[in-house]
């Protein structure tokens, strides 16, 4: 069987982290499949891990691909070289359309865009969007007109709903085969230190920095909010952080008037303790109770996993109320968001009630696990989603381009 090389382009961190789980189940059910990317926005660093070809430099903009939620965030890029990088990925999708067979795109309409423009036959793997935002799926005039293409052999959605709209819209080549982030959640095993019966917390800050050192500062302070609430009971804090984030613990400890040592942020005066991982964020996600969310494909997974979700804001540029507010249309009533600006105290006490009488409630903890499954899925996609390409790379017309 010849050798068919597929392109995966990708713009953001959750979508990177979706191609890639497609990229390895391809590869691995497949081996005649070869792969490159063609990452959009950041570094691409899921390809690099994956030890997948990167088709042009890449580079990490200001907005961190968030430019489209405001005027100042797309002037830091432009100065920063967006046309330049730009230029040099529309040629690089050029050239890939000499050496490859089929695109895999993963996002909204950019990836699409990119897609379209190789000259290849393509899938789209429309991450970015569902039917569950607005109870409809109306894609863009852009988007519409490569989803209409004949090379547009493959329309892919994230959930079954949007699948059922899009194809009662007229796009018939469109299924659902899964939602690979939830693949990538196997336990490593990793000792969590957890007191028995006790209510763990799980604080999911984010993966960019500054970011989400920011962020975290604020989860602390809802740290405090919340262990007043319990009180006198006891409650449990787990942070699950980017490796990146780690060597600025110290100081970030000081900064907020805590000690931090061995992985454990403590609070002296009321006797609080974080402790902090970056190698365990499925077991984290796994084994808490609820999640404080200031993330994007991390609120997904815990939401996925039937964890309930309390949001508070940070000041962006990503988890903003805007993205929040949006994230809790798109994940329905497993996510509760608190307030509309950066958290004050009062917004974090109004948190910390929240947090108490969520988790109090067992009706709704039960409705979390069902609306869990229809929203995110289970495990599997990545497998599904890698069957799907295979359909249409290995099959003759695919490739008539």
């Amino acid at each position: 069987m010849p050798t068919k090389r597929v392109l995966f382009i990708s713009n953001g961190h959750g979508e990177d982290l979706n191609a890639c789980e497609v990229l390895k189940a391809l590869r691995h059910k497949y081996p005649h499949v070869e792969a490159i990317a063609l990452p959009l926005v950041g570094d691409g660093k899921a390809y690099r891990r994956a030890g997948v070809e990167i088709a042009t430099p890449t580079k990490a903009l200001p907005s961190g691909g968030f430019g489209y939620m405001s005027l100042r965030k797309q002037i830091a890029d432009f100065q920063s070289g967006l046309v330049s990088l730009t230029w040099q990925q529309i040629k690089a999708a050029k050239s890939c359309g000499q050496t490859c067979d089929f695109v895999f795109a993963t996002g909204d309409v950019l990836p699409a865009i990119f897609a379209y423009l190789t000259g290849l036959p393509y899938a789209l793997f429309l991450v970015s969007s569902s039917g569950f935002y607005e109870n409809r799926f109306t894609p863009r005039w852009e988007l519409a007109l490569i989803m209409r293409s004949p090379r547009c052999r493959q329309i892919l959605t994230r959930d079954a709903y949007s699948a059922e709209l899009l194809q009662q819209g007229g796009y018939t080549h469109t299924s659902f085969a899964g939602y690979p982030i939830m693949d990538v959640l196997e336990p490593t095993g990793k000792h969590l230190h957890l007191i028995p019966n006790v209510p763990m917390i799980a604080l999911l800050s984010g993966s960019r920095l500054p970011e989400a050192a920011e962020n975290l500062v604020l989860q602390m302070r809802l740290c405090v909010a919340i262990a007043q609430e319990f009180a006198p009971n006891p409650v449990q804090f787990r942070a699950a952080l980017v490796p990146s984030l780690m060597p600025q613990l110290p100081e970030l400890a000081t900064n907020a008037g805590w000690e931090y040592a061995d992985g454990k942020l403590h609070q002296r005066d009321l006797d609080i303790s974080v402790l902090c991982f970056s190698d365990a964020f499925p077991d984290i996600l796994q084994q808490c109770d609820l999640a404080i969310g200031m993330a994007g494909t991390a609120v997904e997974q815990a939401v996925g996993l039937g964890k309930p979700v309390v949001q508070i804001m940070g000041n962006g540029p990503q988890f903003s109320y805007r993205f929040a507010e949006a994230q809790q249309r798109l994940l329905g009533l497993s996510v509760q968001t608190i307030g509309k600006k950066s958290a004050t105290p009062e917004i974090l006490r109004e948190a910390a009630r929240c947090v108490k009488r969520t988790l109090g409630d067992r009706d709704y903890l039960e409705c979390c696990k069902q609306n869990g499954l229809e929203r995110v899925g289970t495990k599997g996609g990545s497998e599904g989603l890698a069957d799907a390409i295979a359909s249409q790379i290995f099959s003759g017309d695919a490739m008539k381009h």
